[in-house]
């Protein structure tokens, strides 16, 4: 799918202006989301490298992060001095007109420059305020900073990951940051509503440890209703069975028998009617309690015919099952490219780049893609002019070091990213 430069944002939130002085990953996927649906994001960066996604070395496309490519589309981009009296001048003036305000820092970081909460809501009452930080502002651990890695150990998410036996391992995404993101996302706009219907603005707050906590929700559920905690399953399901990866003649394949429907379908293809009355197997029950032996007696099955064979199988027999693909496989793949998840843009620096599409479809206000991650600086002029700077005004905070445009630097091609 590939998308053009233009100027104007379209869509369901378009109107909704956002500052947003988030970095890395946790807040630019709320911006993202929020910009892919037409919603002005302007992103705040610092003068020296902007935000440090920017300066991520491995890889790169033509000097350029591609991890900040990723996360930055359709923002665009001011580079600013919020410790500079000026700069921070700068922001309240943008702040007074805007809907959104995120961030990402830890606790006490933006009240120290003046730019917390409290202060920025006197200056506009109608002001979302969206934090995401490492444990929530509130509570014994409110003070520490937060990763992903931190969060997936301290809510229990590695301790269900990996293979039994085996050492605490993380995911493989993000999963503690994108979710917060995505979280981050849902309580702005749930507070724009109130916003549109009172005139009334709030705080919006989540934080990786609680988006890693809502990952639990199963898992949750077997510790509140037994009082044991779950260990790691490997591919498999802590509920259910057979749910999990099985090693066939070539590759390996996800089986999903999620309800006694299904497990007919697979024992009947697996030619083993017979299992659907053996009292090892003949229930979930039975076939949890009974699950390392039924996953030798299938992979047995399984081994004597390719991936394919037993892919077709299951797919004529309605049973529920696909491959494990790589990355690279799922990012090429027919359905994927089908439903509009891979988009291509084209930056100024970096060429054409592709990112992941918006993963929610709209049919009357669907995503729009209309710009490439900004260069650090890119809008710098326009957006002043857009809050009532002038020119000359707009010269001399540059000639000051409060703000930067792009075109102060195109020396260094490493810089612009």
């Amino acid at each position: 799918m590939s998308s053009k430069q233009t100027s104007q944002p379209t869509g369901a939130l378009s109107g909704m202006r956002v500052i947003e002085l988030a970095q890395i990953m946790a807040g630019p996927t709320c911006g993202m989301m929020l910009a892919d649906l037409g919603a002005d994001v302007i992103k705040v960066e610092k003068l020296e490298g902007g935000d440090d996604a920017r300066q991520y070395q491995d890889p790169q496309i033509n000097g350029v992060s591609a991890p900040f490519l990723m996360l930055n589309r359709n923002k665009r981009a001011i580079a600013l001095d919020l410790k500079n009296p000026k700069g921070k001048e700068v922001l309240l003036r943008m702040v007074r007109e805007a809907d959104v305000v995120t961030e990402n820092f830890r606790k006490g970081t933006m009240e120290k420059l003046g730019l917390g909460y409290e202060a920025l809501r006197k200056e506009n009452p109608g002001l979302i305020y969206c934090s995401v930080s490492g444990y929530g502002s509130t509570g014994p651990y409110a003070e520490k900073g937060g990763f992903d890695l931190i969060a997936q150990g301290f809510s229990g998410l590695m301790a269900i990951t990996g293979e039994p036996g085996g050492p605490p391992l993380r995911t493989g995404n993000s999963v503690a940051d994108i979710n917060a993101g995505l979280l981050a996302a849902f309580g702005v706009l749930a507070a724009y509503q109130h916003k549109m219907k009172t005139g009334e603005g709030q705080r919006v707050e989540t934080s990786l440890l609680e988006a890693s906590l809502q990952q639990l929700y199963w898992h949750a559920a077997i510790y509140f209703g037994s009082g044991r905690s779950p260990g790691p399953t490997g591919s498999s399901h802590v509920l259910t069975a057979p749910y999990q990866a099985f090693a066939t003649g070539t590759d390996w394949i996800i089986i999903g028998g999620a309800n006694e429907r299904n497990w007919t379908r697979i024992a009947q293809v697996l030619g083993k009617p017979e299992w659907c009355e053996d009292p090892r197997f003949a229930r979930n029950a039975q076939r949890m309690e009974n699950r390392d032996e039924l996953v030798r007696e299938m992979t047995a099955i399984l081994k004597t015919q390719p991936a394919q064979h037993w892919l077709d199988a299951f797919d004529a027999a309605g049973v529920p099952a696909g491959p494990v693909h790589s990355v690279a496989e799922a990012l090429s793949h027919p359905q994927t490219l089908a439903r509009g998840m891979v988009v291509e843009q084209e930056h100024p620096q970096a060429g054409p780049v592709k990112t992941v599409g918006m993963p929610v479809k709209l049919s009357a206000t669907p995503a729009q893609y209309h710009r490439a991650a900004p260069r650090l600086g890119e809008d710098t002029v326009a957006i002043l002019g857009e809050f009532g700077y002038g020119q000359a005004e707009i010269d001399a905070l540059i000639e000051q070091g409060v703000v930067r445009d792009v075109g102060q630097l195109t020396t260094g091609a490493a810089a612009v990213g």
